[in-house]
């Protein structure tokens, strides 16, 4: 799958009119920042929240609200997938882009997070999730073992059905019950919640997510804005911590 994504970004390069294109200095690629935001936002109706030079001569990596894209100087071809350093073990230059962004588009959010506090605070991970998913219940299920690690873990709503849904509802009750740690725990055992609405944002935390290029749950933002797709055990989510700091 990486070699696929990686010769399709080969093939997209090779095939953009690059000849055409002005040098490829950060003067250059701010010229005509205002048309390309426009016209990405134009074609595929995204909010464009940054465009800057990437790694790729003759590249333009633009971070929008449905992740990072890549456009060519005179925005005429257009790369969406991930972008990968053969020199430098197939490090993901793609999810690199988003790691710093990451933390600071979650900061407004922070009050509407449902956290599990570790006792002895090591480190802390943010985590979208549904209260359906199997393995959101499996990471669920072993909060403790989390939290006697040392890692707090910080909830933010990714209803997976989408907003507005019976889902997305069953989260804000979750958000929104007088309890809503003990309700979370229910929800992700089977039992119903009583309905219940608030100002949760539970629409603001799952765009937020798709801003950030999660597709599924649980997603797991680290500490330095990396994200781990799917669960990852107590041990071993505490060893990545480790080799990330």
């Amino acid at each position: 799958m990486k070699f696929t994504r990686v010769l399709s970004l080969i093939l997209a390069v090779v095939l953009a009119p690059f000849a055409v294109a002005a040098p490829n200095t950060q003067a250059n690629a701010i010229a005509n920042s205002a048309e390309l935001k426009q016209k990405l936002t134009d074609t595929l109706s995204v909010e464009v929240h940054s465009l800057q030079l990437s790694p790729i001569p003759g590249l333009y990596e633009a971070l929008t609200n449905r992740g990072v894209l890549y456009i060519s100087q005179d925005g005429s071809k257009l790369f969406h997938g991930s972008l990968y350093d053969l020199d430098k073990g197939m490090k993901n230059l793609t999810e690199a882009a988003m790691a710093g962004p990451r933390m600071e588009m979650i900061k407004p959010l922070e009050n509407k997070m449902l956290v599990y506090k570790a006792k002895d605070e090591k480190h802390v991970v943010t985590v979208f999730t549904d209260i359906s998913c199997g393995y959101c219940r499996k990471l669920h299920n072993q909060m403790d073992e989390y939290n006697d690690l040392g890692i707090t873990v910080r909830y933010l709503a990714f209803p997976r059905r989408g907003v507005p849904s019976a889902n997305a509802d069953e989260m804000e009750a979750v958000w929104c019950a007088a309890d809503p740690l003990t309700a979370m725990t229910e929800a992700k055992a089977g039992k119903s919640v009583q309905k219940a609405r608030c100002d949760a944002k539970i629409a603001e935390q799952y765009h937020l997510g798709q801003s950030l290029g999660i597709n599924g749950t649980p997603a797991i933002i680290l500490e330095d804005g990396s994200m781990i797709p799917g669960y990852q055990p107590p041990g071993d989510l505490l060893r990545v911590l480790e080799s990330t700091n």
